[in-house]
């Protein structure tokens, strides 16, 4: 994707004594929960949905067969552009209060771009009920409407959008079983962040907050 002019990612440059993967710095802000209020900004929000169209577009004829990913949080239902799946607040890179670099691509793997932005809309609308949108330190919006905008900015069209409000489902689906594979597996920073946000329960409130609010969000979108 460096080759096809995507430069706004951290990549690699080699490999550190210790097996370690060496990569590019890039100078920037990086938010983290709780969330800075600069960081929730429809303004920011824009410019990372932009930022990831800029990801897909320079994918595109880019040959992913043969090459090994993680299918963590792969769209289920395949794909052949590559796609970064966990855009959240802390994997972005920002300069002046616009997104730079997208970085952490571990779990990168080919998909639908419409997925991709489902994940995307999962960590950054937010997709949470009011008690982990609080937790976060999300402030209060109107997330319907947030929705949209990442759709506006990606340059969705009507059937775009239609096929984005579909795959939140799998998006949804797909993080929570694959953070209780981890879970199961004994994986230790898994088993920290499932105590650490309540386990089962953070899920059951997201998928019912989610699913609460269809209509609000269908009637945003489409």
């Amino acid at each position: 994707m460096r080759h096809a002019g995507f430069d706004n990612a951290s990549f690699p440059v080699g490999i550190d004594e210790d097996g370690r993967e060496r990569l590019v710095f890039i100078e920037g802000q990086v938010p983290v929960p709780p969330y800075p209020p600069w960081s929730q900004s429809d303004t920011v929000l824009a410019s990372i949905a932009r930022l990831l169209r800029g990801l897909h577009d320079s994918a595109r004829g880019f040959d992913p067969q043969g090459l090994s990913w993680d299918d963590a949080l792969a769209d289920p239902a395949g794909g052949t552009l590559v796609c970064h799946n966990d855009v959240c607040p802390e994997n972005v890179v920002f300069f002046d209060g616009i997104a730079l670099a997208l970085i952490d691509f571990e779990f990168a793997a080919p998909g639908r771009p419409v997925y991709d932005l489902a994940h995307l809309a999962r960590l950054c609308v937010p997709i949470e009920d009011d008690v982990d949108q609080a937790r976060l330190g999300w402030r209060p919006a109107d997330r319907p409407a947030r929705l949209r905008l990442i759709a506006d900015a990606h340059g969705l069209d009507r059937d775009g959008r239609a096929e984005l409000f579909t795959a939140m489902n799998d998006a949804i689906a797909r993080v929570e079983a694959a953070v209780r594979r981890s879970v199961d597996a004994g994986d230790p920073n898994a088993v920290a962040m499932w105590n650490r946000t309540g386990g089962s329960e953070c899920y059951d409130r997201r998928r019912r907050w989610w699913t609460d609010h269809n209509d609000e969000f269908a009637a945003a979108l489409l």
